[in-house]
């Protein structure tokens, strides 16, 4: 009894691992982290996980055509957020995990 209990346990195992390695990896995000399209999102600045770093982030925006950018802080939805200068305008400059670099005045 004890061998036909062991050999159904054994079974059931490895066919419920089989069957595991079989299924496609899901995901729910839809956006990439960053946009490699050269387009920007239109609903930025997009909240999410931000991986770049402070250095990153200012060495972006100043690439951007951004200058004297000061004061940038990480927020609580993951958007850099400093103010800075750009085409004689001035004024806060935001930049989302997917690259997308706003300016609100």
């Amino acid at each position: 009894m004890k061998k036909i209990a062991f050999g159904v346990v054994a079974a059931l195992l490895s066919a419920s691992a089989a069957i595991a390695q079989t299924e496609a990896p899901k995901t729910t995000q839809t956006t990439p982290a960053v946009s490699n399209s050269g387009e920007q999102n239109p609903g930025a600045p997009v909240a999410g996980k931000n991986s770049f770093t402070e250095a990153q982030a200012k060495s972006r925006i100043e690439e951007a055509g951004y200058t004297d950018v000061s004061g940038l802080k990480l927020d609580d939805q993951g958007v850099w957020r400093a103010m800075g200068s750009k085409d004689g305008k001035h004024g806060n400059v935001a930049l989302d995990f997917q690259g997308n670099i706003t300016m609100a005045q």
